[in-house]
């Protein structure tokens, strides 16, 4: 194809997008994803790469210029809203690892808010690091310098807590202690020095975690109503105060859930203890070194893919990361899909072509374990070890056993497994929910409906 014809074609492409927030992913002419961008506006942001008057040399540089010759198509994910595309950039950048993308691809993660929950008096924090349980998270933010700003302006209002100090209620020598600086500035109650109540201090948490879920239009609006009062009177200082303080709460909207946009790299599980663990568990001689987990999303047999996730050393490798698009199974059938995903992957390892890892992991029970032993099984091949781990009762089934292992829940050895399993089901659903979307948007052409509007922005 000539660059004209591949300008031309890719231009009617992109004249399909839509004009809502999002991010796009650039490939060439083997799939590979290229880069990956966030816009504000799909349709303008990828059209002004191939434009007869784009510089891309210039304004862009030598590397994204060269990129941009390659392409030959291009995929999107339309989003809500620009915080979710940038949460969801930053997610596939470290997934897909693209060769044209310079930032974002470390382990560098967004900022939770963190109120701790198993603690008499909580205490509430700004965390990349957030605890494995015992707390409750709002985030990730996009805003490191504003959640913090937000945070001390929630504590202006509500007095919590923000050290790591270990309160107990029952301990009587807390009335001896000496608070600290924020209290004599009217800016914590001090329940390190017995000066509110247990319940009296919950109380102020819980119109904190109430506000959190809330939309703060009411406190918005409250406070914009002093800072209009306070310029009227020319009290301009004390309106600029306020002003940024509405600022600060506003950005508490600049946020993912903590859930969806789950990052696996700010949930810390220590390897070399997991692994240890697994290798006793599973009585192996050595230590295990590498780890695949593999799941399948789908909806009622639609846009089904698989996922296969590695990670060496009880870490994620992401280079190791692959999508597979259900190509033989029709219908909802996730046994069969899971066969299908391991004789594809596995195929070159039967062909003494690329190593088994130590451990394959499965997400389901013991039907899925049984599906990927048949897929082996017509590979005419033995891996090492394959496992699965089903959800809520967090069994883990093990290859020529009939009874599942059931381990303590804080047990190292099931922390790292869920760790392989939950990241192989994001990793899934991210996958499918792409292939969701643009399956609905190509449909929505064909049958003459137009692509969304832009939404409007809310005045606050």
């Amino acid at each position: 194809m000539s660059d004209e014809k591949r300008i031309t074609a890719l231009r009617e492409l992109i004249a399909r997008f839509p004009n809502t927030p999002g991010v796009y992913l650039m490939k060439d002419v083997e799939g590979k994803v290229l880069y990956i961008g966030k816009a504000k506006d799909l349709r303008s942001r990828v059209m002004s790469y191939f434009q007869a008057s784009a510089d891309l040399l210039t304004t862009r540089g030598p590397d994204i210029a060269n990129m941009a010759s390659r392409v030959v198509d291009i995929d999107f994910l339309d989003c809500e809203t620009e915080v979710d595309a940038l949460l969801k950039e930053a997610r596939l950048i470290k997934d897909i690892q693209p060769p044209h993308n310079a930032q974002l691809k470390d382990d560098k993660t967004f900022p939770y808010l963190e109120i701790t929950t198993g603690d008499d008096f909580p205490g509430v924090f700004v965390t990349r690091t957030p605890r494995l349980k015992g707390s409750k998270l709002y985030g990730p933010f996009t805003n490191s310098a504003a959640i913090r700003d937000a945070v001390n302006t929630l504590q202006k209002v509500f007095k919590f807590r923000t050290c790591e100090l270990e309160i107990r209620a029952d301990d009587d020598s807390r009335r001896f202690f000496r608070p600290c600086l924020l209290h004599a500035i009217n800016q914590c109650t001090a329940p390190c020095a017995d000066l509110i109540s247990r319940d009296a201090y919950r109380k102020d948490i819980e119109r904190v975690k109430n506000l959190l879920k809330s939309k703060r239009s009411v406190l918005i609006r409250q406070m914009t109503k002093e800072m209009e009062g306070a310029s009227a009177e020319m009290r301009y200082e004390e309106a600029a105060v306020i002003r940024d303080r509405i600022k600060s709460i506003q950005a508490l909207s600049d946020s993912g859930d903590a859930d969806r946009d789950r990052q696996i790299e700010a949930f810390y599980v220590d390897p070399a203890k997991g692994l240890d663990k697994l290798a006793d568990l599973l009585n192996l001689e050595n230590r295990p070194r590498s780890i695949e987990g593999i799941d399948i999303a789908n909806l009622q047999g639609e846009q089904s893919v698989g996922s296969l996730v590695c990670f060496i050393d009880g870490k994620p490798f992401k280079a190791g990361y692959k999508r597979f698009q259900i190509k033989t199974v029709e219908g909802q059938d996730d046994y069969a899909m899971i066969k299908e995903v391991i004789q594809r992957r596995y195929r070159y390892a039967s062909a003494g072509e690329e190593l088994y890892p130590d451990i394959i992991l499965i997400d389901g029970g013991l039907g899925q374990l049984h599906a990927a032993q048949e897929a082996f099984g017509e590979l005419d091949l033995k891996p090492a070890m394959v496992l699965s781990l089903a959800k809520k009762e967090e069994l883990v089934y093990v290859q020529a056993q009939s009874a599942p292992i059931r381990m303590a829940r804080n047990n190292d050895a099931l922390r790292l497994l869920q760790s392989v399993r939950d990241e192989a089901h994001r990793f899934a659903q991210h996958y499918h929910h792409i292939l969701r979307r643009k399956k609905t948007f190509d449909e929505d052409i064909k049958s003459g409906r137009r692509p969304p509007p832009r939404p409007k922005r809310s005045s606050g």
